[in-house]
């Protein structure tokens, strides 16, 4: 799975939120200045392309847009792409390092392992 850009992440988390629209309803999402519908289109189309969104016709020139990814897939496939790019497949060291640099006390990590222990 390809990487969103922060744009492109925006446009999906939209998607996400309020699921199958037209690209009129997600500029409707947006105050004001609020993009071009050119513009959102062709992020959209972008976001086709990678395989992120999907559409549907309701006329010839009448799209309905909808993610074909949902949210805790695109979640669960960036933490793996850091794991594996910048911790060389270690989730141990992924751990150690947030407990390390104090992003996670032990007291989180051993209710985490409670948590775990109990599913």
């Amino acid at each position: 799975m390809k990487a969103l850009t922060a744009k492109e992440e925006e446009i999906m988390n939209h998607f996400w939120a309020n699921g199958e629209m037209k690209i009129s309803e997600l500029q409707a999402l947006y105050s004001e200045p609020r993009p071009h519908v050119n513009t959102l289109s062709t992020f959209v189309k972008i976001l086709e392309e990678k395989g992120f969104v999907g559409h549907r016709v309701l006329s010839p020139r009448n799209f309905r847009y909808f993610a074909k990814v949902t949210k805790d897939g695109y979640r669960k496939n960036s933490l793996k792409d850091v794991v594996d790019k910048f911790f060389d497949k270690d989730y141990m060291g992924v751990v150690n390092t947030l407990v390390k640099d104090e992003k996670i006390s032990l007291e989180e990590l051993k209710e985490l392992i409670t948590i775990v222990e109990q599913q």
